[in-house]
């Protein structure tokens, strides 16, 4: 089971600091395609790689796990409670705010019209 933010983050982290996945796979030692499948959520990585991951993006290890993360710091500050949630068709785990449980309720009990426009603004 994929851990959705946490995959997003490496991914984002690595883009935005300009590296390539074989450069931060030599950092970790590990290949490549491991790292790969950290990214895309395929594999958890141990304690140990995310412990030296974190501190290579000078993250915390709550914040690369739980917190959307970019080369220029945290998106969301805010500091738990968050709410598991899961992917259904690949039992990935997400971590949702309060706000973004409310959000997600709200869509889920929107009509159909109302459903699109907000696609469209979020531009998905």
């Amino acid at each position: 089971m994929a851990n959705i933010q946490l995959a997003a983050n490496l991914r984002r982290l690595r883009t935005d600091h300009n590296y390539t996945q074989t450069q931060i796979s030599d950092k970790l030692n590990i290949s490549r395609q491991a790292y790969s499948n950290y990214e895309t959520g395929k594999r958890i990585p141990d304690l140990d790689i995310l412990i030296r991951i974190a501190d290579i993006y000078h993250v915390t290890l709550e914040q690369l796990i739980l917190q959307p993360c970019t080369g220029t710091g945290v998106i969301n500050q805010n500091s738990g409670p968050y709410y598991i949630g899961m992917e259904v068709e690949t039992a990935d785990t997400i971590y949702l705010t309060k706000d973004e449980v409310e959000l997600l309720t709200h869509y889920r009990n929107a009509d159909e019209d109302d459903r699109k426009l907000t696609r469209k603004v979020l531009k998905i």
